[in-house]
């Protein structure tokens, strides 16, 4: 929603300031039509051309990001703590119980409760392989931090490659737009002869390429871009938040403490409060017994 609330502010406060300085919204609209096929498709030509089919679907879809904000919220947090609490009882307690789920969480029990979380397959697999290395004796807690680590990297790399196309395309429009405007100069150069009103019309025509260019370069397409990089990278959180939880697992802390190293490390405006978890981790308990 906020992300509409900013393009009607862009839109009404440039056009509005143009309009209110006395502007003439007429040869904008005859000469936007042909403007925005020389310029949007050479962008989207571009696009394509520099990208492969894998990055130009992540970015088609990453857009909504714009509007939808992060995947995870509080209660997706809380959820996590909570699941990865209750794999680290089992894991204390009956390793051979835990074996099962971490084989097959589509039929567990346990990662049943939690449907969001099963469907996002990194998360399940980073909790799954680690607790499967654990089992396996690989439970160095420094290496695997390490491991970890650099796999969230690589994860968030790939995620953040749609950011990487927006923004390539953000700075190229300002150039295309020029592009264009030289387009209708020549155009108009061809009409030298015409009256003074005629001419005039045909470069403020040509000039509207430059001004397309240019904002939606810096007014839609480069904060479209740094909208979804911040999205991207608060939801990494949420795998870093596995990887937090399970080290400290590995560190042969208490469940409550393991939890509480995670909720520690969540981001501040989702963090539930200390209580908050308590009654949380109560619930999950009683319908554990």
């Amino acid at each position: 929603m906020i992300g509409l609330v900013g393009i009607v502010i862009i839109f009404v406060m440039v056009f509005g300031g143009y309009l209110a300085a006395g502007g003439k919204m007429g040869i904008i609209l005859k000469t936007l039509p042909f403007e925005m096929i020389m310029i949007g498709g050479a962008a989207v030509g571009a696009f394509v051309l520099s990208n492969d089919i894998s990055t130009i679907k992540h970015t088609a879809k990453d857009m909504a990001k714009v509007f939808k904000g992060p995947k995870w919220k509080a209660d997706d947090y809380r959820d996590l703590l909570c699941l990865l609490f209750t794999l680290i009882r089992v894991a204390r307690t009956n390793p051979v119980a835990l074996e099962s789920h971490i084989e097959a969480p589509d039929a567990s029990s346990i990662f049943g409760k939690y449907p969001k979380i099963l469907g996002d397959k990194e998360a399940i697999a980073l909790i799954c392989d680690t607790l499967r290395s654990a089992s396996m004796n690989y439970d160095d807690p420094h290496q695997v931090e390490e491991v970890l680590e650099k796999r969230i990297e690589a994860t968030l790399e790939h995620k953040l490659h749609s950011t990487h196309a927006l923004q390539s395309i953000a700075d190229g429009l300002p150039a295309l737009g020029i592009v264009a405007a030289v387009l209708g100069v020549i155009k108009t150069m061809a009409s030298i002869d015409q009256p003074p009103e005629v001419l005039g019309k045909m470069i403020g025509g040509a000039l509207v390429g430059t001004f397309l260019g240019v904002f939606l370069a810096y007014g839609l397409v480069g904060p479209f871009s740094v909208k979804v990089k911040a999205v991207v990278e608060e939801d990494a959180h949420f795998h870093q938040l596995i990887r937090e939880v399970l080290v400290a697992n590995l560190h042969a802390h208490a469940p409550n403490i393991c939890v509480e190293v995670g909720r520690q490390n969540v981001p501040g405006h989702f963090r539930p409060s200390f209580a908050e978890m308590e009654d949380a981790l109560k619930a999950t308990k009683q319908d554990a017994a």
